[in-house]
């Protein structure tokens, strides 16, 4: 029995577990774009999908108190790069707030780029993908590169012995090695603080 598209494309999204976002070219291999259209717009109408913002659909987790559970703005910009086949680097406020810099939450979140440019209103909530340089996106340290933005976004002058503290023990996750191939790649003063970093923290293992 062959099934229509709508149907498949239901099949393909109750496979998944609750929480999972979808965007429209997920479902390209089972009709055409109008097909897809009309049976994401069903969908929501039925409340099995929820519409997050424009191409973006969220198979809702449902809590008994507090209703839909909603991914963070960082899983769905992460969800958007894969889609693109884009990499993607926090900045800006949010990347003082992860390593806990800072008590306040961003309501906009910027992402460095080499995906399209863009911005994505979800709720009150905006994300940014600002396009940015090579160089920038050649770190390869996932916490190292989070410092560097971190950093930036601090300023020098703000580094004090309260913000070394914090990173040293946010950057005893990171592999050695991506510390010191990061900080050749970051603006000066950062790359000295990354080092003196990363020896202390050798020197600490070592002790």
């Amino acid at each position: 029995m062959k099934y229509s598209a709508h149907n498949q494309i239901v099949n393909k999204i109750i496979k998944n577990k609750h929480g999972k976002l979808f965007f429209p070219t997920d479902f390209s291999d089972i009709g055409s774009a109008d097909a897809i259209r009309s049976s994401l717009y069903r969908l929501e109408r039925n409340q099995v999908l929820e519409r997050l913002a424009h191409g973006i659909y969220l198979y809702p987790k449902i809590d008994p108190v507090f209703g839909s559970l909603y991914p963070s703005t960082e899983e769905i910009a992460e969800s958007i790069a894969r889609r693109d086949h884009a990499r993607i680097i926090l900045t800006g406020s949010a990347a003082l707030h992860k390593p806990r810099l800072t008590t306040q939450v961003p309501m906009n979140v910027t992402y460095l780029t080499d995906g399209a440019p863009r911005k994505i209103k979800i709720g009150k909530q905006r994300i940014t993908f600002k396009s940015t340089t090579a160089k920038k996106l050649a770190t390869k340290g996932k916490i190292s590169t989070l410092v560097i933005q971190a950093l930036s976004e601090l300023g020098q002058k703000n580094v004090d012995s309260h913000v070394l503290d914090r990173l040293k023990l946010v950057l005893k996750d990171e592999d050695n090695r991506n510390i010191e191939h990061d900080a050749k790649l970051a603006p000066a003063w950062i790359a000295v603080i990354l080092n003196e970093l990363s020896k202390s923290i050798e020197n600490d293992k070592l002790a």
